[in-house]
């Protein structure tokens, strides 16, 4: 699966596609998040869990956080997509700055008009994944929308 990340550009933030059966909503979200978005396309993903996704990005350099067009991404109206962080407990500096980045979880809902501001903004380090999903816990529908 992480062959689709090849040919990624340095600032591009990753969407990758998980859900087969909704053609129509997912050229839709291409065509809103066309510029600086790595699109997966592959149907080898479909269906696949948050955590076979973070096994097959792993690898990735430059690369803190995923974007999955899942079911519910599809779904939705508007549609969001699950944000999800790819560190990991040996990313951070000691268990306590882990427990912190996860506080809120290592998932949380965005709109497509957050996905590039979340990528460069943890791209930078000016925020960080834990502050995005807090704002996205702070709504009642728990979808983090860009300003």
């Amino acid at each position: 699966m992480s062959e689709g990340l090849a040919g990624r550009g340095e600032f591009d933030a990753v969407v990758i596609r998980t859900d087969y059966a909704h053609q129509r909503a997912w050229r839709a979200l291409v065509a809103t998040l066309a510029q600086h978005v790595h699109f997966v396309d592959d149907p080898s993903w479909s269906g696949a869990p948050v955590d076979d996704i973070l096994t097959a990005t792993r690898d990735a350099d430059d690369l803190s956080v995923v974007f999955l067009a899942d079911t519910t991404t599809m779904r939705s109206a508007p549609p969001t997509l699950l944000a999800i962080t790819t560190l990991t407990r040996e990313d951070c500096e000691d268990d306590e700055d882990y427990a912190r980045l996860t506080e809120s979880g290592r998932t949380f809902r965005t709109t497509p008009a957050g996905v590039p501001g979340i990528h460069a903004n943890l791209s930078l380090g000016n925020l960080g994944f834990e502050e995005y999903a807090a704002w996205a816990g702070e709504n009642p529908d728990g979808v983090y929308r860009s300003a």
